[in-house]
């Protein structure tokens, strides 16, 4: 694997390692996937799954107490 040095100023890359801490990752780990998907690596519907899939991982949200059947999800 090859090394990469980039020039950010300093409180771009402050807010990205703030973000990536928050998402569960890493500036680095953001910019390689970044960089894959541009040189076509990656398709757009893998990318999508990816995504999902990290913030159903992260999701502070849940069902709580709720209890329902399917009929009444779609009520007709």
């Amino acid at each position: 694997m090859a090394n990469l040095t980039i020039t950010v100023p300093e409180e771009i890359l402050k807010s990205a390692r703030r973000r990536a801490l928050e998402q569960g990752t890493s500036v680095n780990a953001v910019l390689r996937d970044y960089l894959s998907q541009f040189a076509g690596t990656q398709s757009a519907q893998a990318n999508a799954a990816k995504r999902v899939l990290e913030l159903s991982r992260t999701a502070r949200s849940g069902r709580g107490k709720a209890k329902w059947e399917r009929d009444d999800l779609h009520q007709r």
